[in-house]
C-alpha cells in the first residue's frame, strides 16, 4: 500500500517548528525576566536612598548637603579628619546629589545601602586617608552580594561573593563605597549604553554619551554626584569618559592595582592589558586614591601586585621636565578642538621651563591592526559575542556585533580593506604566542629604545574629543588610536581636562579632511559636531611602573592651565 508521507513531513516540519519558536519564546521570557528584576532592584536601592536622606534630613534640619559636595577632595578629608565634618552627613550629602545626577543622567545601576551599616564602624578606620569619603565604583567592580554584570545578561543573577580587593582596601582606608554606576555592554566600546539599564548621558550635553566604558563614573563625578570613583580601562575607558565630562582620569601601569574581584567579557585576553585606576575631579584626587590604594593591605591581600608604595617624593617634585610629544599620530587628524587644546598645553609646559621634543609613534598601523585589535580578539570575537548574544543587543553595539557575528573567511576579506579594526579570525595557539612575542619582546622594547634615544621624562599628547553624538563610538574604533596604543604598550596615561571648544573650533570643523580622507574620517566629523561648550582634555603618559611620575605631570598641566585661565 502506497503511503502518502507528505502530510506527515508536513506535521512533522510544523511541530519542530512550533517546538522551536515555543523554545525561544521561553528564552525571551527568561532574559525578559532577568533584566526587569535587575531594574527593580536598582530602582528598590534608589528608592531606600532617598528614604533613608529624607529620614537624615528630618533628624538633622540644619543639614545643607551643596557646601559638602562643592569642596574639593582634599578639603573634604581634612574637614572629616578633623571633626567638622562627620561621616554620616557626607556620605547622605553626596547620596541626595548623587539621586538627583542620576534622575538627568541615568548614570547609576545601584545604589549600595550597605554604605550606610557601614558608618557603625566607621570610627575604626579614622587613620585611614579616606576616612569618610564616599566613593563610587563600576559596575563590573564586585562588591559582595551584588551583580557584576558587564552590561550583559549572562551575567545578571551572579552576586559577588566577597569584596574585590580593592573595594576591601578602600574600606580598610575608610572609604564608603555607596554608589554603581553604569558601563556599555560588554565593556568594549566608549560609549555607555545597555539594554538592562539603558543609555548614560554627558552632564555637559544631555545630547552627547558620557563616553565608556566608565561612562557612569565619568557622568556622576562630572555631574557632581561623586568625588572620587575607580573605572578600567582596556582602551581609553577610564581617560575618554575624563575627557568626555571634564574631569580627571588615570590609567596607572597593570597590576600596580590588584584586578581581583573585576569581572570582564573577555577574561583570559593578556595581548591588550586592562587596568583600574581612578577619576576624581583633579589630578590631587587621583594620586590620593593611589596613595591610599598602594597599601601593605592590598599587598598582602593580592601577593601578585608588586610591594611598591606610593612614591610621593616624585610626585611633588618640580624639576623641569623632558617632555615628547605629538600632535598628530598619522593615524586619526585631532579634532580642530584637540589640537588647539594641545598646541596651548605645549606652549604653556615650554614657557613654564619644560624641554618640549619632537616624538612620533612607532609603527602605529601595525601596533593597532596586528597587535591591538587581532590580540583583543584573538578567538575571533567569539567569547565576546557569546556574552551578547544572551540576551538584546544594544544599539550602540550594533556595528560591532554585525562584525562579530559575520563568517570568519567573509570576515577575513573585509579586514583587507577595513581600516577600522576587523579581526580576521580567530588566532591558533602557535599565533598567539609569536602575537605575545611581538607585543613584548619587539614592539614595547622598540618604543621603550625611541625613548630612551630622545631621553624624555614624559609624553604629551591629544585626548580624543570633544564628547561624541549618540551611536557614533561603534562605528569609530579607529578613533582608538591615541588611548588605546598605551593599553597596548602598558604604559601609565591620564588624562587632564585643560579648555572647552570655542565657536572657531566647531567653525573649523568644516574644513575637516582627516588623514585619510575616507567614510571613518567623515563620520567623526559627525560625531564631535555640536560641541560648543564641552571640555577637552590632553593626554599624559610615561614609562611603566612611573606611575606617579605620569601623575606628577598630569599635576604641572593641571596648574598651568588653571593660572592661564585666572590670568584670562
Amino acid at each position: 500500500m502506497d503511503i502518502n508521507w507528505t502530510p506527515v513531513i508536513a506535521a512533522t516540519v510544523c511541530g519542530a517548528g512550533a517546538l522551536y519558536l515555543l523554545s525561544r519564546w521561553r528564552f525571551n521570557q527568561k532574559i525578559q525576566k532577568k533584566i526587569l528584576n535587575a531594574r527593580k532592584r536598582r530602582d528598590k536601592s534608589l528608592q531606600q536612598a532617598e528614604q533613608a536622606v529624607q529620614l537624615f534630613k528630618t533628624q538633622n534640619p540644619d543639614f545643607e548637603s551643596s557646601s559638602i559636595v562643592s569642596l574639593s577632595l582634599p578639603e573634604l578629608t581634612g574637614k572629616l579628619k578633623d571633626g567638622s565634618l562627620q561621616p554620616d552627613a557626607v556620605l547622605y550629602a553626596f547620596m541626595e546629589k548623587a539621586l538627583e545626577v542620576n534622575k538627568n543622567l541615568n548614570c547609576s545601576t545601584e545604589i549600595l545601602m550597605k554604605s550606610v551599616a557601614q558608618l557603625k564602624d566607621i570610627n575604626t578606620q579614622k587613620k585611614g586617608l579616606l576616612y569618610g569619603v564616599p566613593i563610587s565604583i563600576k559596575d563590573n567592580v564586585a562588591y559582595e552580594g551584588r551583580d557584576t554584570s558587564c552590561g550583559v545578561v549572562s551575567k545578571l543573577d551572579e552576586p559577588a561573593l566577597v569584596d574585590s580587593v580593592v573595594v576591601k582596601v578602600l574600606k580598610k582606608q575608610g572609604a564608603i563605597p555607596f554608589i554603581k554606576t553604569n558601563i556599555p555592554q560588554g565593556l568594549l566600546n566608549y560609549d555607555c549604553s545597555n539594554p538592562i539599564y539603558g543609555q548614560t548621558l554627558n552632564p555637559c550635553n544631555l545630547q552627547k554619551t558620557s563616553g565608556g566604558s566608565s561612562g557612569g563614573e565619568g557622568a556622576l563625578i562630572g555631574g557632581g554626584g561623586s568625588i572620587l570613583g575607580l573605572g578600567t580601562d582596556i582602551g581609553g575607558s577610564i581617560r575618554i569618559p575624563a575627557s568626555f565630562c571634564g574631569i580627571c582620569g588615570f590609567k596607572p601601569t597593570t597590576m600596580r592595582l590588584s584586578v581581583q574581584g573585576i569581572s570582564s567579557c573577555v577574561k583570559g585576553q593578556k595581548s591588550v592589558l586592562s587596568s583600574l585606576g581612578p577619576l576624581g575631579r583633579d589630578v590631587e584626587s587621583l594620586a590620593l586614591c593611589m596613595r591610599a590604594l598602594l597599601c601593605q593591605d592590598m599587598f598582602s591581600l593580592d601577593p601578585t601586585v608588586p610591594p611598591i608604595p606610593f612614591n610621593q617624593e616624585v610626585y611633588e617634585s618640580s624639576e623641569p621636565l623632558r617632555i615628547g610629544y605629538y600632535e598628530n599620530d598619522g593615524y586619526l587628524q585631532p579634532s580642530p578642538s584637540m589640537a588647539r587644546a594641545f598646541r596651548e598645553t605645549k606652549d604653556l609646559l615650554e614657557r613654564a621651563g619644560h624641554t618640549l621634543v619632537p616624538f612620533q609613534p612607532l609603527r602605529l598601523y601595525h601596533a593597532l591592526h596586528e597587535l591591538t585589535m587581532r590580540g583583543i580578539l584573538g578567538d575571533g570575537g567569539r567569547t565576546l559575542f557569546s556574552h551578547l548574544q544572551a540576551g538584546p543587543i544594544d544599539p550602540c553595539l550594533r556595528d560591532q556585533t554585525n562584525i562579530l557575528s559575520i563568517p570568519g573567511f567573509i570576515k577575513k576579506l573585509i579586514s583587507i580593506v577595513l581600516k577600522p579594526f576587523v579581526s580576521a579570525s580567530h588566532l591558533s595557539v602557535a599565533e598567539l604566542w609569536r602575537q605575545h612575542a611581538n607585543i613584548e619582546v619587539e614592539y614595547i622594547q622598540e618604543v621603550i629604545a625611541e625613548w630612551r634615544r630622545l631621553n624624555v621624562d614624559v609624553l604629551l599628547c591629544p585626548m580624543l574629543g570633544p564628547a561624541y553624538n549618540f551611536r557614533y563610538c561603534g562605528s569609530l574604533n579607529s578613533a582608538l588610536s591615541y588611548t588605546i596604543l598605551y593599553n597596548l604598550l602598558n604604559f601609565p596615561a591620564g588624562a587632564v581636562t585643560v579648555s572647552t571648544v570655542t565657536e572657531e573650533d566647531e567653525a573649523q570643523l568644516r574644513h575637516y579632511r582627516g588623514v585619510h580622507g575616507d567614510m571613518w574620517d567623515r563620520l567623526f566629523v559627525k560625531a564631535v559636531k555640536g560641541g560648543v561648550g564641552l571640555p577637552v582634555a590632553v593626554q599624559c603618559v610615561s614609562l611603566p611602573w612611573q606611575d606617579e611620575m605620569c601623575l606628577r605631570f598630569m599635576r604641572e598641566v593641571e596648574q598651568l592651565t588653571a593660572k592661564r585661565i585666572m590670568v584670562l
